[in-house]
């Protein structure tokens, strides 16, 4: 789950991590009014999206007064930002965040995230600070200094010094910069974060620390242990689908592609991904219903998959385990009778109560093409969509 950087913010000055002085807004007066309870300018005026790159599309400008910061947040509040992370389409922006400006000596990187391949966390510090610390990586990533944490013992204070050794930081900045990185860290683990990210984080004229922006998100799995977290979702920010599909408890991720696939079990809808591009298609969603999907889950997830009109032709792709064919026959009876279909269907089924649920869609007037294995339903629909 992603949040905005200004609840993120709000979420580092619980954990005792500097933050500019500021507040959001929903109009350009109340932009002006926080600017005005600031008191001491200039200000600077932020879009609020789920995305970086936000200043290179417009989204961030810098205004000297009160009335500079209501007539810049009445540009950018309404306008369709585009960044390297949006893509084309671009993203509505609807909130600003209006803060201080401050004086920048230097601009560090600060990150954290979770190194699947070594099972722990990872901290990454960089001298290269206002980048995309993937750039970083490809053109230079000796700056990039990483201490990988012990999740039973936790983030060492050694650890946290060689990060602001590794940067270049004076001595005199060491204290408060090993204080930065291990409240950062608690916050990580306190809030079940994927990541943490301050890029950039400062230091000003007057030699403090700031993390001048903030990038937090949380693990999806660990929901049910934070509801006030849950709470600072932003629906608008979400593709629609995929929101009502979360609403279902469905996994589904909506793509570019044009053939719908609903597949239970994820490892199985990775594969027949593969197929449908081995075959010539694109996919136009991940869908995994789950092993233990009911007759009304896979309504709701055929009803998804129809609610993108790229979707030419949908695969359905069951191997019944948990998720027996013939409760999958009756949802998709169910959701085809339901929904007004005009795309063609490609069923492959296999597992507990095939023949079932075989008989189910050859009785229930309804057109279905049947396959007879994964590479049969790839090919067949790709065949019909083109």
């Amino acid at each position: 789950m992603k949040i905005h950087e200004y609840q993120g913010k709000e979420l580092l000055k619980k954990f005792n991590v500097p933050v500019p002085e500021g507040a959001v807004a929903n109009t350009n007066l109340e932009a002006r009014q926080v600017a005005e309870e600031l008191a001491e300018g200039p200000f600077v005026v932020k879009a609020q999206i789920h995305a970086g790159g936000r200043g290179k599309g417009g989204g961030i400008k810098t205004g000297a007064t009160p009335e500079e910061v209501e007539r810049l947040a009445d540009q950018i509040l309404g306008m369709t930002l585009v960044t390297p992370q949006t893509g084309p389409e671009g993203k509505e922006v609807n909130q600003v965040l209006v803060e201080q400006a401050q004086e920048i000596d230097r601009e560090l990187y600060l990150g954290i995230v979770v190194d699947r391949s070594l099972g722990c966390p990872v901290i990454m510090m960089s001298a290269a600070g206002g980048m995309e610390i993937e750039e970083v990586a490809a053109r230079t990533p000796e700056l990039i200094i990483k201490e990988a944490v012990n999740p039973t013992s936790g983030l060492m204070a050694y650890q946290a010094r060689n990060l602001a050794f590794g940067v270049g930081l004076e001595p005199h900045f060491l204290r408060p910069a090993v204080s930065f990185i291990e409240n950062l860290y608690r916050l990580f683990i306190a809030l079940d974060c994927s990541l943490a990210e301050i890029n950039p984080l400062v230091i000003t004229k007057s030699g403090t620390l700031l993390a001048l922006d903030a990038k937090l998100n949380f693990d999806d799995n660990a929901m049910f242990r934070h509801h006030d977290l849950a709470a600072l979702e932003d629906p608008t920010e979400m593709d629609p689908l995929e929101h009502e599909a979360r609403k279902h408890h469905l996994n589904y991720i909506r793509l570019s592609g044009n053939v719908g696939a609903m597949v239970n079990g994820a490892g199985l809808a990775m594969a027949t991904m593969d197929l449908i591009k081995a075959a010539g298609a694109e996919p136009a969603n991940f869908l995994d219903v789950g092993g233990g999907a009911s007759a009304e889950m896979v309504t709701n997830g055929f009803r998804i998959i129809l609610g993108d009109p790229n979707v030419k032709g949908v695969l359905i792709n069951i191997f019944g385990g948990i998720l027996r064919c013939d409760v999958l026959a009756n949802g998709v009876v169910e959701a085809v009778n339901t929904v007004q279909v005009k795309v063609p269907i490609i069923v492959r089924l296999e597992g507990t109560n095939v023949e079932q649920g075989r008989e189910i869609l050859a009785n229930s007037g309804l057109k279905f093409t049947v396959a007879t294995d994964m590479r049969d339903a790839a090919q067949k629909v790709a065949a019909l969509v083109g």
